[in-house]
């Protein structure tokens, strides 16, 4: 990012999750943000009511919404949250099909108009997707990157947090592995304060 610029982010997507990451982003002024989205009027009145919301809660960040992926030019981050959401019953590759070709797009209109940006994924199937954008995009891998560690971790955070009865920001943990149901949460590694919650001796006892 040159000197004297404002920081630019683009979200693809107006769903639930787009909307929020705009929302995170205007509150916590990281830049402004442009709303993409191919639903005419959904990105536009989303970010309108974003923008409104600033002189309430206190920030200047302007969200502007569209539905033309040229207003990501000169974003230095972009998050895609594009795609299909599963319904109950599917499982996130469920919806590879179908959300490869909608990454398959939007990835290539993101290296058309910001071909600088780093690129951050939230569409299921999260990793398989974040490989094929890396393909789609031809970035270099360090600009090319999927949320699910962060997100998988935090949850676990939540969970430990909600089952001692302590505060999140206490916990650490980590969950390795794909976003799904091969993901591999670390409970010997997760520590309150810096307490171990399980001590060596009882998960080797568990482990028999």
């Amino acid at each position: 990012m040159s000197v004297g610029k404002r920081f630019k982010i683009g979200v693809v997507g107006a769903g639930n999750v787009g909307a929020s990451v705009a929302q995170y982003c205007a509150e916590m002024e990281l830049g402004d943000v442009v709303l993409v989205d191919v639903v005419d009027g959904l990105p536009q009145g989303k970010a309108l009511d974003l923008t409104e919301a600033g002189p309430i809660r206190g920030y200047d960040s302007i969200v502007t919404g569209t539905n033309d992926f040229a207003s990501l030019a000169g974003c230095d981050v972009v998050v895609v949250t594009a795609g299909l959401a599963r319904k109950p019953g599917m499982t996130r590759l469920d919806l590879l099909s179908k959300n490869g070709e909608i990454m398959t797009s939007v990835c290539r209109n993101i290296a058309q108009y910001a071909p600088d940006s780093v690129v951050i994924f939230v569409t299921n199937p999260l990793d398989v997707m974040t490989y094929l954008a890396f393909n789609v995009l031809g970035f270099p891998s360090r600009r090319v990157i999927g949320m699910a560690g962060c997100l998988d971790s935090a949850r676990m955070r939540a969970f430990v947090a909600m089952e001692l009865g302590v505060s999140g920001k206490n916990v650490d943990t980590m969950v390795l592995g794909s976003h799904g149901d091969d993901m591999v949460p670390l409970p010997q590694y997760t520590t309150v304060s810096g307490i171990p919650i399980i001590f060596r001796g009882a998960l080797n006892r568990y482990s028999k």
